[in-house]
């Protein structure tokens, strides 16, 4: 029988909305896409053409 790790998951939701489907991790964010999309110009992130 094999043990599955449940030590140390790094299973977050968003901070906004609580879901916790693509949500980005990086620099300390743990937002979602989508609510990513809607802060991201407030936040100090530019949309590259």
């Amino acid at each position: 029988m094999s043990e599955k790790r449940v030590k140390g998951s790094k299973k977050k939701s968003c901070r906004r909305c609580k879901n916790d489907k693509a949500v980005i991790r990086k620099y300390g964010l743990y937002i979602c896409r989508r609510c990513f999309k809607e802060v991201a110009e407030k936040i100090g992130f530019k949309k590259l053409d």
